[in-house]
């Protein structure tokens, strides 16, 4: 990270709450959402992230309502939400319950119609027949043209408006990669004379942690949905967690078993998944990270969600079934520091789709066990800090270990030990 940044202490034990406004209520407003905070504050939830609240651009524009990534302003919010007292309304809400405001970011590209685009067609990047254009795919969207200074200094006035006017508490930045590295620094400084932020980056290249606190662990999900097909196997897991230890000191990774684009595209985290869903669950908020949730997923929500038509998350149950869940791990990841900046520890066992490993710091020993595959196991694990008394987290009962311990657990099934 670049020696004039560094990370804000409250998102260090942070836990993300991706919000999906438009399909999380009938209503699909910030009004609506704001009825859920007190719940997702009591769930631990640190930090909501939201979607893109932006104008969406209606030329080209997908399904019935288009995309949230295809913006028309960078700073008119998207009036399917409601208005800026609204907004405004809402992050107070979540300040005075202690939660944090992060609001999506899309500094690649606009929508097909953007409000610069008449005044500034220069700001944008064109094809060789002078059109505008864009270099991914994505046939509803346009690229900035970053040779631009002028282009650059009205988006980090946009960045400085919401900080600002809205007193928003950080970045989640779509596509971070595809935007030179140089934007994003001038960037936080220009954003933070404000005051100092949270900057999340969708993406994997540990060279942007010059300026992120988080980055995405994509190499981790496309490693788990291999485990969970059978094409791989525990030591790749640990393999790719190897890598992200040899990240700079200070930076950290986003871990997470479904979000925006993973449930619509890819499918929710019980098809990719099955039993071991909550399993990987527990490990997001066991190993050293950031765990994100994402809408629904204390319900839990077991479809796909629509990308650009209304299909909204069904909360006719009284309480979400997985809410003490979550809550019980955020408790933990708040109450033990073992978890958020302790030493891990690894366990081997010959049984396959096995995960285990020891959280330690001077003050705490956590002892997490994940059976990760779909198969029924019986195994040991031995290690010396694992002695003494120890608490399951989950069912409150106490185990003595004398270095060694057996195990039984079915597919799917997940521990967590704290030692008393």
């Amino acid at each position: 990270m670049d020696t004039n940044f560094s990370t804000i202490h409250w998102a260090k034990d942070a836990t993300i709450y991706e919000v999906n406004i438009r399909q999380y209520t009938p209503e699909g407003t910030f009004a609506a959402f704001q009825k859920h905070l007190p719940r997702l504050a009591d769930m631990g939830v640190t930090v909501l992230w939201f979607m893109p609240i932006t104008s969406i651009s209606q030329e080209v524009k997908k399904g019935s309502l288009g995309s949230y990534y295809a913006c028309s302003s960078y700073t008119k919010i998207n009036s399917e939400f409601g208005n800026e007292n609204d907004f405004l309304n809402l992050v107070n809400a979540a300040h005075e319950l202690g939660m944090k405001v992060i609001i999506d970011w899309v500094a690649n590209h606009t929508g097909r119609k953007h409000e610069w685009m008449d005044l500034h067609p220069e700001w944008f990047s064109h094809n060789e027949a002078g059109a505008f254009t864009e270099r991914n795919g994505w046939d509803d969207v346009v690229d900035l043209n970053y040779s631009n200074n002028e282009m650059r200094n009205a988006l980090m006035g946009a960045m400085q408006y919401w900080v600002r006017d809205f007193k928003i508490d950080g970045f989640r930045c779509d596509m971070a990669h595809l935007v030179p590295l140089d934007f994003w620094v001038d960037a936080r400084k220009a954003v933070e004379i404000i005051r100092p932020l949270y900057w999340l980056a969708e993406c994997e290249d540990v060279n942007y942690h010059r300026v992120f606190d988080t980055t995405y662990a994509w190499a981790l999900m496309h490693a788990s949905e291999k485990l969970a097909k059978g094409e791989a196997g525990v030591h790749d897991i640990y393999n790719v967690l190897h890598d992200y230890a040899q990240y700079p000191v200070g930076a950290s990774k986003l871990l997470f078993t479904s979000n925006h684009d993973e449930n619509s595209w890819n499918g929710t985290e019980y098809e990719k998944f099955g039993a071991a869903a909550k399993a990987w669950a527990v490990f997001t908020q066991t190993w050293k990270g950031i765990p994100l949730i994402y809408s629904g997923q204390e319900l839990p929500n077991k479809k796909r969600l629509a990308f650009f038509d209304k299909d909204q998350i069904d909360w006719s149950a009284s309480q979400p079934a997985l809410h003490d869940f979550y809550k019980t791990l955020s408790t933990l990841r708040k109450s033990n520091k073992a978890i958020v900046s302790g030493d891990t520890f690894n366990l081997p066992t010959e049984a396959n789709g096995i995960m285990a490993y020891i959280r330690h710091d001077e003050a705490s020993t956590v002892l997490v066990v994940l059976n990760l595959s779909s198969a029924h196991h019986k195994f040991n694990l031995s290690h010396e800090k694992l002695t003494g008394t120890f608490r399951n987290l989950f069912s409150g009962f106490t185990y003595q270990f004398n270095n060694a311990a057996s195990f039984e657990l079915m597919a799917g099934d997940y521990l967590v030990y704290m030692k008393e």
